[in-house]
């Protein structure tokens, strides 16, 4: 039977094209880029983060989530969370063991987000050796161990104060530390993009990259600093005989979260701040990041920009920007930079880059002109306009020029799949030929090779035909697809398709 595609299947692959391009609005996170000191650049920063978010339907990612993902702070101060250990230990030696676990837990979550360093271990042995007294008290022996080994691991010549631990728990202490000097270790290697940075383990200083160290075997908190560079704390898992791990801390330290967040970037290359903002939004899991900064050329206006990258595809989407003066943004150049950062329409009071070829209106050498936009105080540079087919339409639907992508890729490989098949059956095609030789040029039913070899040829006319079709309906749907998504007057695609007896062949050519 000749093959049919299902219409109803073909309508929803259809459908879920639509739906996926017609999605809700892109999640997006707001970085600033430049001096992260800079307060003028934070303000303007805040004022544009503000302004987007009061739009209806944007799902931006806000400064509290972004410190709290990256850079989760303590709510106590170091003096805070000794009180309350004071507090705890009050409660074990009055006997009240549970009030005791739970001031010690409490304290615990917050000691690990305080900055590494030997005040931030002191508070955190501290804590621990309570919580093996308290579980020792109680009759826990292995939660116990278990609490006096956080210790031992980081620091096995740890001793215990005489005057504030008994005999038996000194014994026992020292047991654990003798059957862990025994116990195999897995060999921490550790390096980093910038030399010679502070290794810190739980808050414990263990030595500079790079550095190997031998640990027991767990989970440890792991947290690197270079001078201002402070890495993204991350739990380690150590296992096996080796375990290597590279931060790249020139990426890492280069992020701030306060007082808004930030990528330090003091040399201006654009390519490496581009690369660490699409990084970022990946660790974030947003779909777009918006970099807004402030350009000084070295004579002329001062302006304030935002370009928007696409995280998965890593490019840049569009990019735009209006003159400033002092320390707050214009509010209606604010506005229609918002709009244009949104929806990718071009107002009249905003400069927008050619992103193909076109220069920054801030880089002196492209400025050739320019017409001044009255009320804002925002002048636009005309070479450097997107071409005004642009200018007053929406920017092309990612989504759906990422769909005729992946569907004109489906069909071109199933188109690929049938000249495969065709070149499988040619085999089968010449065994019946020698069967057909050998039966005095005729096929004959009791011949058992023959009429298998004629069966199986069969078959892969049925694959092939329907990869075939399905193939070529893909490579139309996908051209119709990207037709749709692309400006009022579309780049020029050719699609090509060709089949007969010798196989199948397609190709796509055009600028995307």
């Amino acid at each position: 039977m000749p093959f049919r595609p299902k219409p109803s299947a073909f309508a929803l692959m259809l459908c879920l094209l639509c739906a996926t391009a017609s999605g809700a609005a892109p999640h997006r996170l707001v970085v600033s880029s430049g001096d992260c000191r800079d307060a003028e650049l934070s303000g303007q920063s805040k004022a544009f983060y503000d302004s987007l978010r009061a739009r209806p339907e944007q799902h931006l990612l806000t400064a509290p989530e972004f410190a709290e993902r990256l850079f989760p702070d303590s709510s106590r101060s170091f003096e805070d969370l000794q009180r309350q250990l004071d507090a705890a230990q009050d409660q074990f030696y009055e006997g009240r063991n549970a009030r005791a676990i739970q001031l010690l837990d409490d304290a615990l979550s917050d000691i690990r987000r305080l900055p590494p360093g030997a005040p931030r271990w002191k508070l955190f042995a501290h804590a621990q050796l309570l919580h093996g007294l308290n579980h020792r008290a109680m009759g826990k022996t292995k939660d116990s161990d278990a609490a006096f080994l956080q210790v031992l691991r980081l620091q096995p010549k740890y001793q215990l104060d005489p005057d504030q631990y008994a005999p038996s728990i000194r014994q026992a202490f020292e047991k654990l530390r003798r059957d862990l000097a025994k116990t195999q270790k897995v060999k921490l290697s550790l390096k980093s993009t910038l030399p010679a940075a502070d290794v810190y383990l739980e808050g414990l200083s263990v030595g500079q990259t790079p550095l190997t160290v031998e640990l027991p075997a767990g989970a440890y908190e792991l947290t690197m600093v270079k001078g201002d560079a402070v890495s993204f704390p991350r739990q380690v898992q150590a296992q096996g005989a080796d375990t290597p791990l590279l931060v790249d801390l020139a990426y890492e330290g280069s992020v701030t979260a306060a007082p808004f967040p930030c990528l330090a970037a003091a040399d201006g290359n654009e390519e490496r701040t581009w690369s660490h903002a699409v990084r970022l939004g990946g660790t974030l899991g947003v779909e777009e990041v918006i970099v807004v900064r402030l350009e000084r050329p070295s004579s002329g206006p001062k302006w304030f920009a935002a370009t928007v990258l696409n995280v998965d595809g890593g490019q840049k989407l569009r990019e735009g920007g209006f003159k400033t003066q002092g320390l707050d943004a214009p509010g209606e150049a604010l506005s229609a930079l918002v709009d244009f950062v949104t929806t990718g329409r071009s107002p009249s009071n905003l400069v927008v880059m050619n992103n193909a070829n076109g220069k920054a209106p801030w880089d002196a050498s492209s400025a050739r002109g320019t017409a001044s936009a009255s009320g804002t105080g925002a002048d636009l540079t005309a070479p450097n306009l997107l071409s005004e087919d642009v200018s007053s339409e929406a920017a092309p639907s990612t989504g759906l020029r990422t769909a005729s992508y992946v569907t004109v890729g489906a069909g071109v490989a199933a188109l690929g799949g049938a000249g495969v098949v065709r070149l499988l059956a040619q085999k089968d095609l010449n065994g019946l030929e020698e069967r057909r030789a050998a039966n005095g040029g005729q096929l004959v039913s009791t011949d058992a090779r023959a009429v298998a070899l004629r069966d199986s040829l069969v078959g892969k006319s049925h694959v092939m035909t329907g990869l075939l079709v399905g193939g070529g309906a893909a490579v139309v749907t996908g051209a119709v697809l990207f037709l749709v998504s692309s400006p009022a007057k579309p780049a020029p695609v050719t699609l090509g398709v060709t089949a007969d007896e010798t196989g199948a062949a397609a190709s796509v050519s055009g600028t995307f």
